[in-house]
């Protein structure tokens, strides 16, 4: 085993224990899942990982979807009891989609952790080449989707680039750093720089 993790078919497992934010997690996903792709990016992916650090909110990457797709995701969401920030009514949480703004769901009386989801479209190139180059990652029986690690500490450290996100990408270059590729952070610079522009 290398540090705290193996890989086994492609997927990195992470050796440790659920904790209840994992479990939140997964419960919101085993819904989403039925109805869209998805992406775990930023604050989880170190956490996941081990930092030990607190966080309110967990992005998931989402693409774009019609009304009528939004509107069983949502209907299945409330059913299993989380709640939208931003409306009740599925046409008003529809209109902030269509507006590329960020939504939030949470459990029922409950306001975190909570779920961010952010819809993208090809023209986001960064997020978009994030999306369709997923890394899959293990913990116990929760199995879920990340972007490329180099791509996640260099979008850290250049992007985001707030202290936390500095500290979580110095934390994935040595919890990852038997398997990081020299020639995949040349790869994802080339796309961050558009981010950048």
């Amino acid at each position: 085993m290398k540090q705290n993790y193996l890989i086994k078919n492609e997927t990195i497992i992470i050796n440790r224990k659920l904790t209840g934010l994992d479990n939140f997690v997964r419960d919101f996903l085993e819904i989403f899942k039925k109805h869209s792709d998805y992406l775990i990016v930023s604050g989880f992916v170190s956490i996941s990982t081990g930092r030990i650090r607190g966080t309110e909110d967990i992005d998931v990457l989402m693409p774009l979807m019609s009304k009528e797709k939004f509107k069983a995701l949502f209907k299945d969401l409330i059913k299993n009891k989380f709640w939208c920030y931003q409306a009740d009514d599925v046409n008003e949480v529809y209109s902030y989609l269509e507006k590329k703004s960020n939504i939030r769901f949470a459990r029922v009386n409950e306001m975190f952790p909570n779920m961010e989801v952010i819809p993208i479209t090809p023209k986001r190139k960064a997020k978009y080449y994030e999306f369709t180059h997923p890394q899959k990652i293990k913990i116990e029986n929760f199995e879920f989707k990340i972007p490329p690690i180099e791509f996640e500490i260099l979008y850290k450290e250049k992007v985001l680039a707030a202290k936390k996100d500095i500290e979580d990408a110095a934390h994935l270059r040595v919890f990852f750093k038997d398997i990081l590729n020299k020639e995949k952070f040349l790869e994802c610079d080339e796309v961050i720089k558009y981010e950048l522009q």
